[in-house]
């Protein structure tokens, strides 16, 4: 595991994709891959129209529909290849002694990170796609998110580099080892940690906050811990809007209130509302 995979597509979000793969690949003293996947499913390689109605013996026009489809992707492997060269232009100029290579598949995006999975660190993907530019999130996010296990960081079309992260923690057992994932790396180090529990159990979750931030405070971390109440959702952006926090930290998938925010339709509402990058660990 080495790489900071940057996912990019052309879309708004591809400037904050690449300066959040530099801030991460700097912390870290990782090299960055700038990633390009064709979905295949909308640049086929080979167009199959044997059962279109209406053809009938005009091969000629089927001819012509296969030809154009063909030129169609291969225009837009080469746009492709141009948006990854000017993707490496830019890491370069922001910080010349990060290593960037590029990389372009015309496949499947979930397929393709799985297979880059082994040397990746880290995944950094913006908040809407190319082709979502009008929706609140790309189709991908929640698949990634659900198949991946290393980290990923969703930006919003615009990113700086941060100074203090809030840490969503529950308790649970997928909140503690995302906690021992930030301790033992260098990526949010020299950030202020909030440290903060949704919970209407006060005395239990000081408690718990107290455990947890001393394992951060063991790796040098400078940590804050509060207990909010109500919706959790709210609860935290209120936190985070209070104490001007400029990334959220959560553990995908725990076992309490959580995790019934991050299952189904809730991961969505939440990257959706989300004002700041959100780093999310398996």
């Amino acid at each position: 595991m080495t790489n900071v995979i940057a996912c990019i597509d052309g879309s708004k979000a591809t400037l904050a994709v690449c300066n959040a793969s530099v801030w991460a690949a700097t912390q870290m003293a990782a090299p960055v891959t700038l990633l390009h996947v064709l979905d295949k499913s909308v640049y086929p390689t080979q167009l199959n129209l044997s059962g279109s109605i209406g053809l009938g013996t005009r091969e000629h026009l089927l001819d012509e529909m296969v030809e154009i489809e063909g030129r169609r992707s291969k225009l837009a492997l080469e746009q492709g290849k141009y948006m990854l060269e000017d993707a490496k232009t830019c890491v370069n100029k922001q910080q010349a002694s990060v290593a960037v290579d590029t990389l372009q598949r015309h496949g499947d995006l979930i397929e393709t990170l799985l297979e880059q999975e082994p040397n990746a660190r880290l995944v950094v993907m913006g908040r809407q796609g190319e082709q979502h530019q009008d929706q609140p999130i790309g189709s991908h996010i929640e698949s990634v998110i659900r198949t991946l296990k290393q980290p990923i960081l969703v930006v919003m079309p615009e990113f700086t580099a941060p100074k203090r992260f809030i840490f969503a923690y529950d308790g649970s057992a997928t909140a503690k080892k995302a906690l021992a994932r930030v301790a033992a790396s260098p990526l949010l180090k020299g950030l202020a940690c909030h440290l903060v529990m949704v919970s209407d159990n006060q005395t239990q979750a000081s408690a718990e906050l107290a455990a947890a931030a001393d394992t951060l405070n063991g790796a040098d971390f400078t940590v804050s811990t509060a207990v909010c109440q109500g919706e959790v959702q709210a609860a935290l952006e209120a936190y985070q809007v209070e104490h001007s926090i400029d990334l959220m930290v959560m553990g995908a998938y725990g076992h309490s209130r959580i995790r019934e925010f991050f299952v189904g339709s809730n991961t969505t509402r939440m990257i959706s509302k989300s004002k700041i990058p959100l780093l999310l660990l398996r």
